[in-house]
């Protein structure tokens, strides 16, 4: 499983496009057959800072993300989305990406 968590500013201007972009290229993301999850999350404290959290099934599903014709686009795009260069956390993991957490159960 490959855990990639990437981090990035957009230009305050560029907030709706930005939108509009993230939203079209999450679908395009989660119709890839290798794709396990992918989600975007706007700092709460921090104006226009997102994360992106994705996963998917192994290495080849990664790398056959990122030849997609969306992937391709997006990255081509998003240089005129942002302030700076985004933060990546990439992780190739054994076994699955996410476990249950052992403090916290609901009631």
């Amino acid at each position: 499983m490959i855990l990639i968590v990437l981090k990035t500013r957009i230009r305050p201007e560029k907030r709706a496009e930005w939108l509009a972009g993230i939203t079209q290229y999450t679908a395009d993301v989660r119709s890839e057959p290798g794709n396990v999850s992918f989600d975007w999350y706007e700092n709460g404290e921090v104006p226009n800072e997102f994360a992106i959290i994705e996963t998917f099934a192994d290495a080849d599903a990664g790398s056959a993300h990122v030849a997609t014709e969306h992937a391709t686009k997006f990255f081509a795009w998003m240089p005129a989305m942002i302030t700076e260069r985004p933060r990546i956390n990439y992780q190739d993991l054994d076994g699955e990406a996410w476990s249950e957490m052992a403090e916290v159960s609901p009631e």
